[in-house]
């Protein structure tokens, strides 16, 4: 967790006294920064730790501490340190109660404690909460990989939900969810196949961030609305599959470290599965031209525990087609409305089938 007022002002080193504001403690600290303008605003980014000793400030003037604080807390100024000692002895009660009026913090800090020693412990819980949020990624990202080579992809998206407290599923080249963790966010998955579709249109690497509802969530789980990032999987300018992820809000450092590891071990198994899937449809092809052959001997040795035991020999084989493939066979202009209904596969037999040889058409399909 990064610094919030409530972890300074329970720093026993730096001796701070809540003075306003006490019930907005658990804001998150971006930085400490000390500025003695009349109107610092400009300067501010947001989540700051404003530290003043009123140097240029009328802070016994209510009217002026009023528009101090609103414009402080405006500018998204978490709280307000007063350092008493310096200029005033204790804080004015006009700048206490324009923090009070507005809701912004107000810490007394002690003459003996400076600014500095307030800036160093802001930075030092920011970067010690970020080598706790590094040292988390570097934890998931090995967890991640384990279930990678154990469990396959399944057991990657059940680490990595659990990693970013969500839900994840993969898609492959045609937007068709392959698999999601946990269960109920198969459904979920599959609202998103437009964005999906829209997602390999682009050249890869790409990402985008969409919304998606909470209908198929479980009743115990009460959050709304997911923010959703999709990812494209593969190194080709064609992405070869696609990686969601589902949050209640957006990650963290070490969930997005998560989320950056799984895109890598998705994306090498997508690559390495690719000329494996080649491999065994020129091995099928193989086998079973051997078996065409009358070689079943060595049709059995090739195909190994690939397919399982074959049978054994003679063989019968019956190739059946649809009255509809064999008119457009033997009629070429109505092969069109045939093959829109016979699939791709049929198709590739059919226009590779040498007359009278079944067979060869058939070899010719399982290698195409």
């Amino acid at each position: 967790m990064p610094p919030t007022l409530a972890s300074l002002v329970h720093h026993s080193a730096l001796k701070l006294t809540v003075r306003a504001g006490g019930g907005r403690l658990d804001v998150p600290v971006r930085w400490a920064h000390v500025s003695e303008l009349a109107d610092p605003v400009p300067y501010m980014e947001g989540g700051e730790l404003l530290l003043i000793t009123a140097l240029k400030l009328d802070a016994e003037d209510p009217e002026a501490m009023r528009r101090y604080v609103r414009r402080l807390a405006k500018a998204g100024v978490v709280g307000l340190g007063f350092a008493v000692g310096v200029n005033y002895e204790e804080i004015p009660g006009a700048l206490v109660d324009a923090a009070e009026e507005e809701g912004l913090p107000l810490l007394e800090v002690p003459r003996r404690t400076p600014f500095l020693a307030i800036s160093k412990a802001v930075s030092a819980a920011i970067a010690a909460d970020q080598y706790r949020a590094v040292t988390a990624g570097f934890a998931a990202q090995r967890e991640l990989t384990r279930q990678a080579l154990t469990e396959g992809p399944e057991g990657l998206l059940g680490a990595l939900a659990a990693q970013v407290n969500g839900w994840a599923a993969l898609y492959d080249a045609s937007g068709a969810v392959v698999a999601a963790a946990p269960g109920w966010a198969g459904r979920r998955a599959a609202r998103l196949t437009a964005e999906v579709e829209r997602l390999r249109e682009r050249t890869a690497p790409a990402s985008a961030v969409v919304g998606s509802g909470a209908a198929d969530r479980p009743e115990h789980d009460d959050r709304h609305d997911d923010r959703v990032e999709l990812h494209s999987l593969g190194t080709g300018r064609r992405p070869r599959a696609a990686l969601a992820v589902g949050t209640a809000s957006a990650p963290g450092t070490a969930e997005r470290y998560a989320v950056h590891s799984a895109i890598a071990l998705l994306t090498l198994t997508t690559e390495r599965s690719r000329p494996l899937h080649a491999a065994q449809q020129r091995i099928g092809a193989a086998v079973l031209r051997m078996l065409l052959a009358g070689e079943p001997d060595h049709a059995r040795a090739v195909a190994g525990d690939l397919y399982g035991d074959l049978l054994d020999a003679p063989f019968r084989v019956i190739v059946a087609e649809a009255a509809s493939a064999s008119r457009a066979h033997a009629d070429p202009s109505a092969r069109g409305s045939a093959g829109a209904a016979e699939g791709p596969h049929a198709r590739a037999a059919l226009a590779a089938r040498p007359a009278g040889d079944p067979f060869g058409g058939l070899v010719e399909a399982i290698e195409s």
